[in-house]
């Protein structure tokens, strides 16, 4: 049997700490882009090397995701989120003492894992915590505290508010959920479930694949693989493209803090358009949005205001159609093998963030200029928001009366 919360009693302390923990994950996420200005002298790092740091962390992300939603039907998902702070705030603050790159590299992987086991945990507590009418709207708020984290990275840096030190930006980033877990195990209500109903990650895993959720979760996948390569695309290259159309770097550091600020009122609007009675227009709305911003970007001069404005534009539409995908993703399965279907989405979600910086070097180094990069993501959003309706869909028509 499963007993469901209260949402009444404890539903906004539950989304109130999940809310707290994707800002600290939004900052841990992007603690590597802040750090390696001072880091790769440090090391006398190579442009590979960086770029193997860096994805060390996105391939534990993937692992972690997958680990991280098992654990959420199998021990909860309070146990699941406080696992995952205490390890990826270890091994943050662990990266601040290594002594070669080698260490650094099996540091900040092990620390993807922890960040990536935490997401499905925080996308399943957002949605718990709520009535089911309000889920997406829940869901929107937690997610919306990733950019705001990432924001609060980027102005640390520009700002110089860590010293200048790469150390500080890493042992910051590890007390902080270490910080928050004791209010977790504490504070977090019990969400759902007393015994879960599958056993086994290769039971929820069958039920994932079964006949009737097999095309749920294809489409899920697809919408989760191009969505992410979207975003990394762009959190990754934007400020390069930027610069390579005429603004100085720190304008386009600050083009990225519009971005990520963008981020946060998209993402909460993406939830409102989800939780709407008829969604699939206002959802489909929101991706042609997204589309029409990347082409808005790819036309605007090389003017700061206006690349102020349309970088914030940009984000905020980008990251409301991938707040879309995080609230419609834990409905799209029972509760007893939500944390297992989550996790399996964000992880190849993961993969659709390494293709996306991937693709943006391999299109510039065939001569793409940077709005033909821009513009090249346009099919890509669009290609995302028809699985996506295909997704509402399908939830629409399997919950009519036979």
């Amino acid at each position: 049997m499963q007993t469901i919360t209260d949402h009444r009693h404890g539903g906004g302390r539950a989304l109130t700490l999940a809310f707290l923990a994707a800002v600290i994950e939004g900052f841990d996420l992007q603690a590597a882009g802040v750090a390696v200005p001072k880091l790769a002298p440090a090391f006398s790092l190579t442009p590979q090397q960086i770029g193997l740091f860096f994805s060390s962390a996105t391939f534990g992300l993937i692992f972690g995701a997958l680990a991280g939603g098992r654990i959420a039907d199998a021990w909860g998902r309070r146990t699941g989120l406080a696992i995952a702070l205490v390890a990826f705030g270890v091994f943050s603050i662990a990266t601040a003492y290594t002594a070669s790159f080698e260490q650094l590299v099996v540091m900040r992987f092990l620390t993807g894992i922890g960040l990536g086991g935490a997401l499905p945990n925080l996308v399943n507590i957002a949605a718990e915590s709520t009535d089911p009418a309000n889920r997406g709207k829940a869901v929107s708020i937690m997610y919306a505290g990733i950019p705001l984290g990432g924001a609060i990275a980027s102005g640390v840096s520009m700002l110089g508010l860590h010293g200048g030190d790469w150390h500080t930006i890493f042992l910051v980033g590890g007390i902080l959920p270490l910080i928050l877990v004791p209010f977790v195990q504490f504070m977090l209500p019990p969400l759902a479930v007393v015994k879960a109903e599958v056993k086994s990650a290769t039971g929820a895993l069958s039920q994932v694949f079964a006949p009737g959720t097999l095309a749920t979760t294809a489409a899920l996948w697809l919408s989760f693989f191009l969505g992410l390569l979207v975003v990394y695309l762009l959190l990754n290259w934007m400020p390069q493209l930027l610069v390579s159309r005429g603004l100085e770097r720190s304008e386009a550091s600050t083009v990225q803090i519009l971005f990520n600020i963008g981020g946060v009122l998209g993402s909460l609007i993406g939830g409102r358009m989800l939780d709407r009675a008829r969604p699939v227009g206002p959802v489909a709305l929101c991706f042609a949005a997204a589309a029409a911003a990347l082409l808005m970007l790819a036309m605007l001069p090389a003017n700061l205001a206006l690349m102020l404005i349309g970088g914030a534009l940009v984000g905020g539409a980008i990251l409301c159609v991938q707040a879309i995908l995080y609230g419609i993703a834990p409905q799209c399965y029972p509760f007893e093998i939500r944390g297992t279907g989550v996790g399996t989405a964000v992880a190849v979600g993961r993969l659709g963030s390494i293709a996306g910086p991937l693709l943006a070097g391999a299109l510039v180094a065939a001569g793409f200029t940077p709005s033909d990069v821009m513009v090249a993501l346009v099919p890509i959003t669009l290609a995302a928001g028809l699985t996506t309706v295909v997704l509402l869909m399908r939830r629409r028509a399997a919950a009519q009366p036979a």
